[in-house]
């Protein structure tokens, strides 16, 4: 029986185009994921997003992906437009979102829980920590800018069940 491929390494293979890994070393793409297999979910469909977005000619490359604070962190660069650029940074505010909702270990829906100071993003079957309680109306909500490079912001909270920011005080905000 063949052994089971590391899902970091399917993925990376999976979109060569956003890891650049060297070739016959996925592994040591840049942008080798430092999480658990519990976001693997939606790190697959950050990538897929932002395969879409791009445009002909235009690259880029994933420089670092990794779990801090109990959230995602996605850094990128490349040549990209205004719009595409404006669509990447979409995408990420949503997994970095859904990140903050999702056990770190299986995917499932998750909490905010601490032990001995490190915090992570783990579901009840999976916490060994004390819950870090949210503030009241607090949980799920972000702070996004509006139009890159800009000062207009607002607070919206994720949805998990349609994966997209439902403003506080507007309509829902449908990302592609």
């Amino acid at each position: 029986m063949a052994p089971i491929k590391d899902w970091r390494i399917v993925l990376i293979e999976a979109h060569p185009g956003l890891f650049h890994a060297p070739e016959g070393h996925p592994e040591r793409a840049s942008g080798y994921p430092w999480c658990e297999e519990g976001w693997r979910n939606l790190l697959e469909r950050l990538c897929v997003r932002i395969e879409a977005a791009l445009r002909d000619g235009e690259t880029i490359r994933i420089a670092q992906i990794k779990e801090k604070f109990a959230g995602l962190r996605f850094y990128w660069h490349g040549e990209v437009s205004p719009e595409t650029r404006l669509l990447i940074q979409q995408a990420v505010a949503l997994a970095e979102a859904r990140s903050t909702c999702t056990c770190e270990e299986c995917g499932n829906e998750g909490k905010l829980f601490r032990h001995s100071g490190v915090y992570m993003t783990t579901c009840a079957a999976h916490a060994k920590r004390q819950r870090v309680p949210a503030e009241p109306g607090g949980e799920n909500v972000h702070l996004l800018r509006r139009t890159p490079g800009t000062a207009e912001v607002y607070h919206a909270r994720y949805d998990r069940e349609t994966d997209s920011f439902v403003p506080l005080g507007g309509p829902r905000i449908e990302e592609e």
